[in-house]
């Protein structure tokens, strides 16, 4: 039986009182960006967002299109545990890509869909500040050996201001998902990773990770198999039984991120269903996997 349209508004009304007023990041991968009417789709939910009187905040990746890049130049992508390996070329292919492309479009496209966009990179403001990653030790053969993962960054210290003064004057802030160190080195990082700490310093209320797969999965090619509730507790033992793997490492180790720090929950789901934000967020039953902190007996 259809569900009658002023049935779905009438549900999603408490959802819609619960969020006014409330900060939601927003991470879109570069798997959902390989189709305009899929990218088309996302950012007409934010705008609507944003006029339900929530404040939403975007994060973008652009895997595909800088490994695609990569490839017309006769580069070969190169990942270690869902990192991408950026040496020198890597990383100006990846700022090139990123804020030069992916930033631009998606500013372009809030405004064609009625919002006010602003790109932003970890530069302005000194929004991210971060450092290079230690090389990461690996056994190959029972033998220890390091692995330099290049212009690969962690987040020191995320400045919330100038995200604080685009967000009150109404403005949707995209953010390409480069860092700067000390030196003033730019640094690619994670974007599900730098999502979770940009969820954390907002004090958001929700961090939304969109995939194109439809959450955590126990099987990975099967979507039945779907977990729909990770609580913190149960990260690290699913890491260790080869359950979340590759890019969903990041994904889940930023979403623990911004739950321990106080955002409420984060939830990862398929950017490619339409709409598939609106259903996780305004409808009782939802649609991906959500990262929820137990909470403490007394508490």
């Amino acid at each position: 039986m259809e569900l009658k349209r002023e049935n779905v508004l009438i549900e999603a009304l408490p959802y819609i009182q619960e969020f006014y007023d409330s900060i939601m990041v927003i991470k879109v991968g570069g798997n959902a960006m390989v189709s305009p009417q899929i990218m088309e789709d996302i950012i007409k939910d934010v705008v609507l967002l944003h006029y339900v009187g929530i404040k939403p905040v975007i994060v973008h990746g652009g895997g595909p299109e800088i490994t695609e890049k990569m490839e017309r130049m006769g580069k070969k992508a190169e990942f270690f545990q869902g990192l991408r390996i950026t040496d020198d070329e890597t990383m100006e292919i990846a700022r090139m890509v990123l804020v030069g492309n992916i930033n631009t479009k998606i500013v372009s496209l809030i405004g064609v869909c009625g919002g006010k966009g602003i790109g932003l990179t970890g530069y302005d403001g000194r929004m991210i500040l971060g450092h290079k990653q230690a090389a990461q030790k690996i056994a190959v053969n029972g033998i220890e050996t390091e692995v330099d993962i290049g212009w690969v960054g962690e987040s020191e210290v995320i400045n919330p201001d100038i995200l604080n003064i685009v967000l009150e004057n109404g403005y949707i802030p995209v953010i390409s998902p480069i860092a700067v160190d000390a030196k003033g080195n730019a640094l690619n990082i994670n974007a599900d990773t730098v999502a979770g700490d940009i969820a954390a310093a907002l004090n958001a209320k929700k961090l939304i990770l969109m995939t194109d797969v439809s959450g955590l999965l126990r099987a990975i090619n099967d979507p039945t198999s779907r977990i729909s509730r990770v609580t913190l507790e149960d990260i690290e033992p699913l890491i260790a039984e080869g359950v979340i793997q590759g890019g969903m490492i990041p994904k889940l180790k930023g979403a623990a991120v911004a739950v321990k720090n106080g955002v409420e929950s984060a939830h990862i789901i398929n950017g490619s269903v339409s709409h598939s934000m609106l259903l996780e967020l305004f409808t009782n039953q939802g649609v991906g996997t959500m990262v929820f902190r137990l909470e403490e007996p007394n508490e």
